[in-house]
């Protein structure tokens, strides 16, 4: 069986100071990762093999397969020739639905909108996050960026990945987790989040990618009113971040970013002690 690392050392010509040598960096390594309920599967994902708990809890999470870790019974990470197989076991309801879900669908797929067979599904609702109460100052969105570029060690390796974290105000980040692709990312970190006990509620996403859709949906599915990202959001993620009343925070640049959604949660310091006297 082979061993799926996460990085690979590769050979190559690196041009320095004008002149062309042999060199040699780390590559990150992605394989195809099955989730697979009940022995049948129902998405096969390209994707950096780590964590691999924590991206089969998240991506059940955000594709509305269990509405709460309690709901899995069991997974089991098991390392085939050419990939690896995560075989997950729910609780009774959740795996009847889930049954009556695949009866409907056209095929699994392996992309952000697994199991969908129509346009209406692709654009789903996405949950409302209007109630929290939960507000940042701009010093924390400043902070947030900053911990997630120090806490990215396979970034930091190959430069060649993405990362999501989960910022709590007054606690910094209490998880971040990395992989090839962005979705995978925030999955993975949702589902790690999770198992600490913190409600999505309770802290703000933040990723180092551009903020698409799905993004939004899924920061929305856990809770959570705040993403925040380094790069640009798609005019789809700010009209669906205004609809589900959350704040989108992007192109954070060092002390410099843009709001585009939710602007009144960002309050001064003063108004934050004030609201949370």
């Amino acid at each position: 069986m082979p061993d799926f690392s996460t990085t690979t050392k590769v050979a190559e010509i690196a041009r320095r100071n004008g002149r062309l040598a042999e060199s040699e960096r780390f590559v990150p390594e992605e394989a195809p990762v099955a989730f697979s309920y009940a022995g049948s599967t129902h998405a096969v994902m390209m994707a950096t093999p780590a964590d691999l708990e924590d991206f089969a809890v998240g991506f059940s999470l955000t594709e509305g397969i269990i509405t709460d870790p309690c709901e899995i019974e069991a997974i089991e990470v098991l390392t085939e020739d050419k990939g690896i197989d995560v075989q997950i076991q729910l609780a009774d309801a959740q795996n009847d639905a889930l049954t009556t879900r695949r009866r409907h669908m056209a095929g699994p797929v392996g992309c952000g909108l697994c199991g969908i067979e129509s346009i209406e599904q692709a654009v789903r609702v996405t949950p409302s996050v209007r109630a929290s109460s939960l507000t940042l100052g701009a010093e924390d969105v400043v902070e947030a960026v900053r911990l997630l570029n120090g806490q990215q060690p396979l970034h930091m390796v190959t430069r060649a990945v993405h990362g999501a974290g989960f910022y709590v105000p007054g606690e910094g980040l209490i998880a971040v987790r990395e992989d090839v692709g962005r979705h995978n990312a925030l999955d993975k970190l949702v589902g790690a989040a999770r198992s600490t006990g913190h409600a999505g509620g309770t802290g703000a996403v933040v990723v180092t990618s551009r903020v698409s859709v799905e993004m939004v949906q899924k920061t929305a599915v856990i809770g959570s009113p705040f993403i925040i990202a380094i790069s640009a959001p798609t005019a789809l993620a700010i009209r669906t971040a205004e609809d589900a009343g959350m704040t989108l925070v992007a192109l954070v640049r060092g002390e410099e970013f843009e709001i585009f959604t939710g602007a009144e949660r960002i309050v001064s310091r003063a108004e934050r002690q004030v609201g949370n006297g």
